[in-house]
């Protein structure tokens, strides 16, 4: 099972109107969060599931039609490094100590 995070992809934006569909966002996403879809004849990029994205920001930096915006931040991805790395603390997103799951 995907590990859900805190802000559930709260601030993570996607302009379909502005996607060329080439696939950036789904290839750097390390979460799964977009999925590329075909309707009339154009494929553009979707969020199939924002509660998996962690504000990384790899999306919106690899863009090259700057379709995508979100918030970015260290928080998880940090918490996520320190607890990989045995490090305990403060969770720097918020959700509880580097030790718990769920924090991010």
């Amino acid at each position: 099972m995907k590990e859900r995070y805190p802000l559930n992809g709260e601030s993570l934006r996607l302009r379909r109107e502005a996607c060329i569909g080439c696939g950036e966002c789904k290839e750097v996403c390390p979460h799964a969060v977009f999925e590329l879809e075909t309707s009339d004849g154009k494929t553009t990029a979707r969020i199939k599931a924002s509660e998996r994205c962690m504000a990384c920001g790899a999306c919106a930096l690899n863009c090259p039609a700057a379709a995508i915006s979100v918030e970015t931040g260290v928080g998880c991805a940090a918490a996520i490094l320190d607890r990989m790395l045995g490090r305990t603390g403060e969770c720097s997103c918020g959700g509880g100590d580097s030790g718990d799951v769920r924090c991010c």
